[in-house]
């Protein structure tokens, strides 16, 4: 099933009940790019891979033309004090540390704001643009390239929140079309401005909760996206972010359904 599409297709590393590293190995024949779904729970159980899973990831991936994107953790608050702001930076860097020998694809990130959503918020868009744009300068210089930063749109948040930083600061994007489902927001028009800058694409079907199987979307609504992937002959990475093996062979199957659809 792999090199079947103009892009890299993968899925998460949590298709199967285990540990990162028998996922990879479960998942390597079976697709392009294995999202690393990395956590952190402080002075807790984490799970960033240490020198000896790296090694062995690399090894998977040299075998079977694999990569990986690094999913930072989803909790970095770069909106507080100065000492929140360097628990969350030392965080952060420690995550890229333990993973940039992996070559990675991408580092999905999330630059959310709850405090946005507020009747009265308690900072502007411009003060939240200013500590989103001095959080990613640290975590770029640490990469070394910002383009290697995939800023992901998250649900229920304006859909031009990140316009300005991701231009500004030079990172890439992440698309994630599920979210956009999530909110009702049709997927073309946004993938009409902003595929050219984008280096993942997460799709996922929305069912009782979302990162559901895609045979929860309606036919139509999934053609006309891989429509207009096609028509902007995007070859970047699409990850199925689901987290189980039928939700991920399912949207996998219903995929190749439609490329085989177009090939006769």
């Amino acid at each position: 099933m792999k090199k079947r599409y103009p892009f890299r297709l993968g899925t998460t590393s949590y298709i199967i009940p285990d540990e990162i590293l028998p996922n990879a190995r479960y998942l390597a024949p079976l697709v392009d790019d294995i999202e690393l779904v990395l956590f952190e729970v402080d002075d807790g159980y984490n799970n960033l891979p240490d020198q000896s899973v790296i090694n062995e990831l690399n090894t998977i991936a040299r075998g079977d033309d694999l990569t990986y994107t690094v999913h930072m953790p989803v909790d970095l608050n770069f909106l507080g004090d100065q000492n929140s702001l360097n628990t969350t930076l030392a965080k952060a860097k420690r995550t890229i540390d333990h993973t940039l020998a992996l070559n990675a694809w991408a580092y999905v990130l999330h630059l959310d704001g709850p405090e946005l959503l507020l009747p009265s918020p308690p900072l502007s868009k411009q003060q939240w643009q200013e500590k989103a744009l001095n959080f990613v300068a640290h975590l770029s210089k640490w990469l070394g390239d910002s383009t290697l930063l995939a800023v992901e749109n998250l649900e229920n948040y304006p859909l031009d929140l990140w316009d300005d930083v991701i231009r500004l600061a030079g990172t890439s994007r992440c698309i994630d079309i599920g979210h956009l489902w999530l909110n009702n927001h049709p997927p073309v028009p946004y993938l009409e401005r902003r595929l050219r800058e984008t280096r993942v694409i997460h799709i996922h079907g929305i069912d009782e909760r979302d990162h559901s199987s895609l045979r929860h979307v309606p036919k139509a609504q999934l053609e006309e996206v891989f429509n207009e992937l096609i028509r902007q002959n995007y070859q970047s990475v699409i990850t199925i972010e689901v987290f189980n093996q039928e939700d991920f062979f399912s949207s996998r199957d219903i995929i190749q359904e439609f490329f085989d659809n177009q090939r006769s």
